[in-house]
């Protein structure tokens, strides 16, 4: 699943950054805007931004204040914490789900269509229905995780007690295997 995001999500952004990039070379540097490049462009940044967002879900690293967690001593502390979060998060997401099909719906009924190319416009406008029932399900993955351990199903909490001070994140993490493999070079 890592692998599947990662290069869906790199595939998406890049094809973002070239149409913008042939956009802003054919407008500005030969003066003749490509027709319906606009429309095509919205097409990854949406699925972009939705699936990026399916991504955070997944890996339970969306924005948060944890400023509770400073204060919180023990793992099931945290994890009450968490699945109460996680409750909420669920509840909004629904809530936000019903709008979202409601609107995919009437997307499916009026069946759209861009106005210079045509193209349906049921491509990117599904993207938030469909992102939501993901991050609704992620999210109801790790709620059930955490339950597990509150529960005595598992061992291990969801989460990695951290030091507030030095989070251990990914780009950390990266950071460290390069900074090692450099050391490494410079001792040979």
């Amino acid at each position: 699943m890592e692998r599947l995001f990662r290069y869906t999500l790199t595939l998406l952004i890049s094809t973002v950054a070239a149409a913008q990039f042939i956009q802003v070379v054919t407008r500005y540097l030969f003066e003749t805007p490509v027709m319906g490049l606009e429309e095509v462009a919205v097409i990854p940044t949406i699925w972009l931004y939705i699936l990026g967002s399916v991504n955070a879900s997944r890996e339970d690293t969306q924005i948060r204040a944890n400023v509770l967690d400073i204060f919180l001593k023990t793992d099931r502390a945290r994890a009450v914490l968490q699945a109460i979060a996680d409750t909420i998060s669920i509840t909004v997401s629904i809530w936000l789900t019903l709008w979202a099909w409601d609107y995919f719906a009437y997307v499916l009924r009026v069946d759209k269509e861009t106005p210079t190319l045509y193209l349906p416009t049921i491509i990117y406008e599904s993207a938030l229905f469909i992102g939501l029932v993901l991050m609704i399900a992620f999210t109801l993955w790790h709620l059930v995780r955490n339950l597990g351990f509150l529960f005595g199903f598992r061992q291990h909490p969801d989460h990695a007690p951290e030091d507030p001070d030095y989070p251990e994140t990914s780009e950390v993490h990266e950071f460290q295997v390069l900074t090692d493999s450099q050391k490494d070079k410079s001792h040979d």
